[in-house]
């Protein structure tokens, strides 16, 4: 394809996943009683294989053609990425100091507790055969499952606490800082994954060890290496210049996090943490929100949802090991997370709804499976089976939350 078919086409795209996005979110919010981007996580599974792709898979190839996707994949990793820096911008920090132990202890529960359900599970899932790929022993398949099993929509996560307006409430923090853990430590896990298919445990030492240190920069460094930018923000305001530099220091987090085989996501939002608070982060999240939720976000859920082919999913014993892998998946994570937040002290009210938040799975599980499904860990079977289980817990978290709203 020419670069003018190319430009003329993306400005189509561009046009159809905006509409679809707002309809669906629309739809979600006013119908459903989901927040919009349960909606806009919808409109890129139907705008996908299973249903646009299915009822005109002709229509659906030539606007979406292999040689956009990856423009498609770099836009919606910016635009994932850019939004976890906004919400970074709004993280209380002195809230997660408070609250460091208890979000580390659900954190510890919400990981712990899949993993020994994937221990328990993988033996029976690997007598079933056609589920995980050739070659890939009960070691691999535990770790994998157990990753997309703890899993949490963590972008998701931060817009629903912030739709929710719990955003620097005891529970909003516990739950984004204890998502925020757990994910990262399940971005580890695959990566170590993928690591021993080529036996190369290098790449799995990178991860962790570039992680790790780049956390530590940014929240022990970063807030005193950025303190000029809130300094200049406080005396001269928010202007083009602060903003590029805000922009520049976020695509070198990206690269970074991307560069060891972690995620985009992680940079932006830690980045987004350390950044001085007062004027500098109000200013930059009023330039940055508005472009970013309605503009970039939608093309993440899109480039997603074009993966997905929920029409794969087979039936008979399937059905059953679904079953089986949805409940394990609910009771792991949302049980295990409700249990260790009353363990460090919430009320049941607080407990049930740092359980509902932290069992969405969202796009995050999506984005895990597609990885496995492509490097031959899993197959089209289990694949199927796990988007099911994401969806499913995902429209899952808003009703339980507000049903925990009910709760004295």
């Amino acid at each position: 394809m020419d670069l003018a078919a190319l430009g003329t086409l993306f400005f189509l795209q561009v046009t159809v996943i905006l509409a679809v996005a707002r309809i669906t979110g629309y739809l979600a919010q006013r119908y459903l009683m989901q927040p919009r981007v349960v909606g806009e996580m919808i409109a890129g599974v139907l705008l996908g294989p299973s249903l646009f792709g299915a009822f005109s898979p002709d229509m659906q190839a030539a606007l979406f053609p292999a040689d956009t996707r990856p423009i498609l994949y770099v836009i919606a990793q910016m635009g994932v990425g850019l939004y976890m820096f906004i919400v970074g911008l709004g993280f209380d920090r002195k809230d997660f100091a408070v609250n460091a132990k208890g979000a580390a202890i659900v954190s510890v529960a919400g990981m712990a507790a899949p993993f020994l359900a994937a221990v328990l599970l993988v033996p029976w899932l690997l007598q079933q055969g056609g589920l995980f790929g050739e070659g890939i022993d009960a070691l691999q398949a535990t770790l994998f499952l157990g990753a997309a099993i703890a899993i949490t929509a963590f972008p998701m996560l931060a817009r629903i606490i912030h739709e929710r307006g719990i955003t620097g409430t005891t529970e909003g923090t516990i739950a984004l800082s204890a998502g925020a853990i757990g994910d990262a430590g399940a971005w580890v896990l695959v990566a170590i994954v993928l690591a021993t298919l080529n036996n190369n445990m290098t790449n799995a030492g990178i991860a962790v060890g570039g992680g790790l240190a780049f956390a530590a920069f940014m929240i022990f460094l970063g807030p005193r290496f950025f303190a000029y930018l809130g300094r200049r923000a406080e005396i001269k305001g928010v202007d083009n210049g602060l903003i590029g530099i805000a922009l520049i220091l976020y695509m070198l987090s990206a690269f970074f996090m991307d560069a060891i085989g972690i995620h985009a996501v992680f940079g932006g939002f830690l980045l987004g943490t350390a950044m001085p608070r007062g004027k500098l982060s109000e200013g930059l999240k009023q330039a940055l929100e508005p472009v970013t939720v309605v503009l970039l976000l939608p093309f993440f859920f899109t480039y997603s949802g074009l993966h997905t082919d929920l029409r794969v999913a087979g039936g008979g014993p399937l059905l059953w090991v679904a079953l089986v892998i949805l409940l394990a998946s609910v009771l792991a994570k949302g049980g295990a997370s409700y249990l260790a937040a009353r363990w460090v002290g919430q009320s049941n009210r607080s407990a049930l709804g740092i359980g509902a938040l932290m069992n969405a799975r969202g796009l995050m599980e999506l984005i895990i499976i597609n990885i496995g499904l492509q490097s031959g860990v899993i197959e089209p079977s289990l694949f199927s089976i796990l988007v099911l289980m994401a969806i499913v817990t995902t429209l899952m978290a808003s009703p339980l939350f507000e049903l925990s709203r009910r709760i004295r």
